[in-house]
């Protein structure tokens, strides 16, 4: 093996493959070269024995296989010899055909076995135990073998990933390699989402013409897919227009016709918003406009029967031992009487207090109810609070999967939901596609009590669902303004409702739970950060780094931002140790005992937990790593009880979480929470998102850094602006005389 360490490219004959993931192509496999078998690991697709390839890449030593080649790429050719046909049939890589099949096969054809398979499979029908018509099947298998692997070769030499081949295969199958070529950007389709700016790379080496109908269309619905990203579901047709044209460096004219083209194909929806043309994707145009007819029809369908419930409310106080306020019983009436309410308000206002009477009084009338939130925290929060069995939307819609591998929910139209009464908390943080999901799975009698605080930021997915639904004064809304005596007592609630009114929050307190350290310094910030969380809140009031303390932080960059903390913080925290298997990130090392986050939605990781087996890791939920496999390229992370193996492959996934943005903590409340704030990009550091960072805090709150920037925060009451149209649909949709507003 010494004189190959330097070797960036080998080539060999497959010997075996050890482990192959289909969904991304991630195997390793072992190489023959020479005299040598050498291990090389991944993302090279779907390979069997036998096959001869080239593979680039570097050797790198793994703590207990030793030396193994990375491959980045590789060049695949069919068994040449009847040695390598026959490991290559014997491996069962062709259905149909064993070890000793594929002996009589290569005996009788030797070097030719190929080609009789693929030209001339009525010859195989001579083999003993081969049919005609098993024969016809073996080469179609084989057929549909190496076309997968014929269209994974074309795309490798555009440096496309094996995971964009097996889609593109599933859509489009022995034809993919024409269709490619006649559009490579017809890879960029939401069936397979090969990055615009792949499909650019490609494109230019194929000497595609830059003014093509079909780089403008992909151009356009780059633009608006990236868009989703800030939270739009649509732009303006003028802002869309600018946009595409500089990106494409093309004419307006030549945009004009392709977005009329992709409109007629009905990819793409306009849409008029108070004389101001809008543009969709279309999967966001219907998302929107169900939820607006949705509404219209519970509007109109759960009218407010009129009944006077105030005995009924009498008797809960009786039996709670507690006197509701006016809003809160209007809330209770609402929800008894029609089913169809926003219930709306800051923190200590009695929003649980309200939900659990509404709750109680549902179940008295022998209805069933459903509680749902966005997130797993969030569920777990409202299922502590109200003693009841709460669930994230995700697990209560149940994921499957269609015939092409795409995620779907079980439950839809066709097959609803079994349930009188559905309750949604931290409305704020629900997203277009997943509140439409949601309705979708809702039988037509089935009461629908919205819970959210509007003054939070909006979810992370694109959409402004739940201020959409406030603004448009169509639909049933309870707002609860009133502070509790008891909230009244926290400094944490009392400032952050002066921070959503724009008043400035006391500072000065010492003795209370909301505290403010002033230091102008980002090194001394950081450093007194890293104190409180590894020293002094542990030694003061016992919280564990891990569980109990979250640190806040408005911006992903920077010296205060999420990923220059989470180093600093990993070093104190969880230091490099001999005894402490890690494995190597784009970022910083992942290693056993970090605090880690998922950030995207993964709807096929499996879980455990308790001898309950389930599917789904989502965007937001904390883990903490509980294992480095190194034997088996894998990390094992306990979110919260629910234990997930990670292969290394899936890295990019997770994020250190000793430090997350204010907007991965909603739907979050933490024991203590540290917010650095000095300054930095102004679009970050606005109204909204302080109080959002102050409200995630349940017993302490810790401000570090500059009194001015938290003056100027509460200043800037810029929201996040959201290009949506649903507020509009909502008006156009409702008739005042059908809300009750």
């Amino acid at each position: 093996m010494d004189g190959l360490n330097d070797v960036k490219e080998i080539e060999g004959i497959v010997d075996s493959v050890t482990y192959c993931n289909p969904e991304n192509g991630y195997i390793v496999l072992e190489l023959s070269v020479k005299d040598e078998h050498i291990t090389v690991v991944g993302e090279l697709g779907d390979i069997e024995a036998g096959e001869e390839l080239t593979v680039t890449g570097d050797f790198v030593r793994h703590s207990k296989y030793g030396v193994q080649f990375s491959a980045v790429s590789c060049q695949r050719k069919l068994p040449q010899t009847a040695d390598a046909m026959f490991k290559y049939l014997s491996s069962r890589a062709i259905k149909g055909i064993g070890s000793r099949m594929a002996k009589r096969i290569v005996d009788e054809f030797g070097d030719e076995t190929f080609h009789i398979i693929e030209n001339e499979p009525e010859k195989l029908a001579k083999i003993k135990g081969i049919s005609p018509k098993k024969a016809e099947e073996i080469s179609a298998e084989f057929k549909h073998i190496f076309g997968m692997r014929a269209l994974m070769i074309f795309l490798a030499q555009y440096g496309v990933a094996p995971s964009v081949a097996v889609r593109a295969w599933r859509k489009w199958g022995q034809y993919a390699v024409d269709i490619i070529k006649e559009n490579p950007y017809c890879l960029c389709g939401r069936d397979i989402e090969l990055q615009f700016e792949k499909a650019e790379e490609m494109a230019e080496k194929m000497d595609f013409p830059m003014n093509s109908d079909s780089r403008i269309a992909a151009g356009i619905n780059h633009v608006l897919s990236a868009n989703l990203n800030s939270g739009h579901t649509c732009l303006p047709y003028d802002r869309l227009k600018s946009t595409s044209v500089e990106l494409l460096n093309v004419d307006e004219v030549s945009f004009d016709r392709c977005l009329d083209k992709e409109c007629d194909e009905e990819n793409i929806v306009r849409y008029d918003k108070n004389g101001r043309s809008f543009v969709y994707l279309s999967e966001y145009y219907t998302a929107e406009k169900y939820i607006a007819d949705r509404l219209q029809t519970l509007s109109s369908f759960l009218k407010d029967t009129g009944d006077d419930i105030s005995r009924l409310i009498e008797a809960e106080e009786a039996a709670r031992g507690i006197s509701y306020a006016q809003q809160q019983k209007k809330a209770i009436s609402l929800a008894l009487t029609q089913g169809f309410m926003i219930l709306t308000g800051g923190p200590g206002t009695g929003k649980t207090t309200a939900l659990k009477a509404i709750l109680s009084l549902y179940e008295q009338r022998g209805m069933r109810v459903m509680l749902a939130a966005p997130t797993g925290k969030a569920a777990k929060r409202i299922s502590e609070l109200t003693d009841r069995d709460a669930k994230t939307i995700h697990r209560m819609l149940e994921v499957t999967f269609d015939n092409s591998g795409k995620t779907r929910f079980k439950h839809h139209e066709n097959d609803p939901l079994p349930c009188d009464v559905m309750i949604v908390d931290e409305m704020s943080m629900v997203d277009t596609l997943l509140f439409e999901s949601l309705l979708r799975a809702l039988k037509l009698s089935c009461r629908l009590i919205m819970v959210g605080d509007s003054d939070q930021l909006p979810s992370v997915g694109a959409g402004n669902v739940l201020k959409d639904m406030i603004d448009c004064g169509r639909l049933p809304v309870v707002q609860l303004t009133e502070i509790f005596r008891q909230a009244q007592q926290s400094c944490i609630v009392t400032n952050a409702h002066k921070i959503v009114r724009g008043m400035q929050p006391d500072l000065s307190r010492t003795d209370s739970d909301f505290f403010f350290m002033q230091y102008l310094n980002s090194d001394k910030v950081s450093e007194t950060v890293v104190d409180l969380v590894v020293r002094r809140l542990p030694n003061a009031y016992g919280y564990s780094s891990l569980e109990d303390i979250q640190v806040l932080c408005p911006p992903r960059k920077g010296a205060l931002g999420v990923n220059e903390m989470n180093k600093v913080l990993q070093l104190a925290i969880n230091p490099s140790d001999s005894s402490k298997p890690e494995v190597k990130g784009i970022i910083y090392p992942f290693r056993k005992g970090d605090k880690v986050m998922q950030i995207k939605n993964n709807y096929d990781i499996e879980w455990s937990k308790n001898g309950e087996r389930g599917t789904g890791i989502f965007n937001g939920d904390i883990g903490i790593i509980s294992d480095v496999v190194r034997s088996e390229s894998k990390l094992v992370i306990d979110f919260d009880g629910r234990t997930a193996d990670y292969p290394f492959e899936m890295l990019d996934q997770l994020e250190l979480a000793y430090a997350i943005t204010v907007h991965k903590s909603q739907g979050s409340e933490f024991n203590a929470v540290i917010l650095p704030l000095l300054g930095g990009y102004e679009k970050l550091f606005y109204r909204n998102l302080l109080y959002t960072a102050v409200t995630r805090a349940k017993k302490l709150l810790i401000i570090v850094g500059s009194g001015r920037v938290v003056e100027a925060m509460v200043n800037n009451d810029r929201r996040m602006l959201r290009y949506t149209c649903l507020r509009d649909m909502l008006e156009k949709e409702i008739d005042l005389n059908d809300g009750n507003s």
